[in-house]
């Protein structure tokens, strides 16, 4: 069975997340977005009437529900498994673009926003962080950890990698990722051995 191709919304909404984890924000436009989706400008307007923050909210939550996919069948194995699947993602996206891409989540999280309304981006940002401490607490629980305990550690978890993933970038290296990695693994197995 073949898997169907992305359509030029998704293709889009793909490509928008792609160069937001790479430039950011504010320096992706919609006209560069369209072209590197390879779709008709015209296109991303009618998918998008709403402009370039309604296609960043699309690209986050894109992003949002892609890890949180890739989560959810490896934390069916325990924390643990799902803690390195984690990190094992990350390490894939800074490797496979020579340490161009990072979390476009995090980036749309600290760029100002051009108003004092928070930006449906932001929102949905928040929206993400907070389905993927809840996807990491869940095993924690389920193997003995308190739930404030795993509610606490699922997002050191999550802030450590998102800070992790931007320090391997700046330094062109997955070592801080590896370290990181290490400290969240004891972590992890001290709080469901306690």
């Amino acid at each position: 069975m073949t898997k169907p191709s992305p359509t030029a919304r998704e293709r889009i909404v793909a490509g928008a997340a792609d160069m937001i984890s790479r430039r950011g924000l504010n320096a992706t436009s919609i006209r560069e977005t369209a072209k590197h989706a390879r779709a008709p400008l015209g296109s991303t307007y009618h998918y998008f009437p709403e402009g370039k923050q309604q296609l960043a909210t699309e690209a986050v939550r894109y992003t949002g529900e892609w890890v949180a996919r890739g989560l959810r069948n490896e934390l069916e194995a325990g924390p643990v498994p799902g803690l390195r699947a984690f990190l094992g993602l990350w390490r894939k996206i800074v490797i496979d673009s020579d340490f161009r891409a990072g979390c476009p989540v995090l980036a749309v999280s600290i760029e100002e926003p051009a108003t004092d309304e928070t930006p449906t981006a932001l929102a949905a940002a928040a929206d993400v962080f907070t389905t993927w401490e809840g996807l990491l607490a869940d095993p924690l629980r389920e193997h003995g950890a308190e739930p404030e305990q795993a509610a606490q550690l699922a997002t050191l978890i999550v802030a450590a990698v998102e800070g992790t993933v931007t320090m391997c970038r700046a330094k062109r290296s997955t070592q801080p990722l590896d370290h990181t990695a290490e400290q969240l693994q004891s972590l992890t197995l001290a709080t469901i051995k306690g």
